[in-house]
């Protein structure tokens, strides 16, 4: 079993509070749009899947470029490939108001997905060299709450200036303070050599455990693991790389996120049509959900070592699949409780995913195991989410529920097709 050396908790705080704040700016840039769809719609004089398209065509370009970016980051090292990232995607950000016409805008989101993909490819095998695999579930989780965060508040400011500023004040009131949150992140994050190509943990290589020393990370693909030993399962699925044992959570990478995406895409134009009738600022309250998907992803870590992996994650899902259904009630009340729900087990799902990649991939291939998670995400993400746009644009709410219900089971039977026996 390899022992992973950890740095002190100070630096690990910083490291993780950075990634934290690159989270922040990436994710309210990229979902900036969201709320304001219905305006874009107008605007343009689109249908909602063509309008869905400026978050689709953003999420498509991300998962085109991840991977590339991902092994660029191995030849300059993964630091540098973050912070170009999100001062890129926060200048774009800037421009995206300027727009001349509908087809200019799609171009820069195409460029600012590009951008984005430097931090989203990178990040979560940036954490597995700084912090070590034993604190990598709540260093992931943090970052996953920081995406939380942003997308929550990005989608908040956008909605509450679509009122007053229209759409283009609406991304301009965005784009500014990601741009702070931008640089906090490349000021903080550590410039020693330890995430650097070919330095750091995954350089170690194999080490004699100390006498009592306490082994990393948790079994995921079992039921009821806790952190500890090691077993000949684990250690056939890591001499894999990117195999069998990665199934489930590349599956709910693209499932699970297609399927949440595309409701949230149609959420703004449901809630402004009758008998609702929204206003943009009030309908864009339901993107106070993402608080619940922040506490679940910082959560998720407990959950799978108490349940373990398998278990958690496919409970994750069901939740998800429980509050979606909630949102086919006429009572906005009720509506609002299913994003809730749905959005809490989202991100707990999305979390518990992306750790399972990071500690199942041996340190050889962990940039490339979370390249390729990313790619599935936002692969879900662009043509899930577009898709769930023309359904509902053709058939309604409910078809779309449905719809994006189907996706989550499948996501749930590849997590448990993925299970290992003991």
């Amino acid at each position: 079993m390899v022992v992973l050396d950890a740095p002190p908790v100070r630096d690990t705080r910083r490291v993780s509070a950075a990634v934290a704040a690159a989270g922040v700016s990436s994710f309210a840039l990229l979902y900036a749009p969201q709320p304001v769809l219905p305006q874009l719609a107008a605007g343009f004089r689109l249908d909602p899947g063509s309008a869905s398209l400026t978050i689709g065509v953003a999420t498509g370009a991300l998962a085109v470029a991840v991977l590339p970016l991902a092994w660029l980051a191995e030849l300059v090292g993964r630091r540098r490939v973050i912070v170009w990232s999100v001062l890129a995607s926060a200048i774009i950000g800037l421009l995206l108001p300027l727009a001349p016409s509908f087809s200019v805008l799609l171009a820069m989101r195409a460029v600012q997905g590009v951008a984005v993909a430097g931090f989203a490819g990178v990040a979560a095998a940036y954490l597995a060299d700084a912090v070590g695999t034993a604190r990598l579930p709540a260093a992931v989780g943090a970052m996953i709450a920081g995406n939380s965060v942003g997308g929550m508040l990005g989608r908040l400011g956008a909605g509450f200036a679509a009122g007053p500023m229209g759409w283009h004040g609406a991304l301009l009131t965005v784009a500014l303070p990601s741009l702070l949150c931008a640089l906090f992140a490349a000021l903080t994050l550590p410039r020693d050599h330890a995430t650097e190509p070919g330095s750091g943990i995954a350089a170690l290589g194999p080490k004699t455990p100390e006498p009592g020393a306490k082994t990393a990370g948790l079994r995921p693909g079992t039921g009821g693991e806790a952190p500890g030993g090691g077993s000949p399962d684990v250690a056939t699925g890591r001499k894999a790389g990117l195999g069998a044992g990665l199934i489930g959570p590349f599956a709910v990478g693209t499932l699970a996120t297609g399927a949440f995406v595309a409701l949230y895409n149609a959420a703004g134009f449901r809630l402004a049509a009758p008998p609702l009738s929204l206003a943009p600022a009030a309908a864009s309250l339901v993107f106070l959900s993402y608080a619940m998907g922040t506490a679940s992803s910082a959560a998720a870590g407990r959950l799978a070592a108490r349940l373990g992996w398998t278990k958690a994650l496919v409970t994750a899902l069901a939740v998800t699949v429980a509050g979606s259904v909630l949102t086919a009630h006429p009572s906005l009340p009720i509506i609002a409780t299913g994003f809730a729900v749905l959005t809490a087990g989202f991100f707990a799902a999305h979390a518990i995913a992306n750790a399972w990649v990071a500690a199942e991939a041996p340190p050889s291939a962990r940039g490339r195991a979370a390249g390729v998670y990313t790619l599935c995400y936002y692969l879900g993400s662009g043509l899930g989410g577009t898709a769930g746009g023309v359904v509902y644009g053709h058939a309604g709410w409910a078809w779309l529920i449905g719809l994006t219900s189907a996706w989550l089971a499948l996501a749930v039977l590849a997590v448990l097709m993925t299970r290992r026996p003991r």
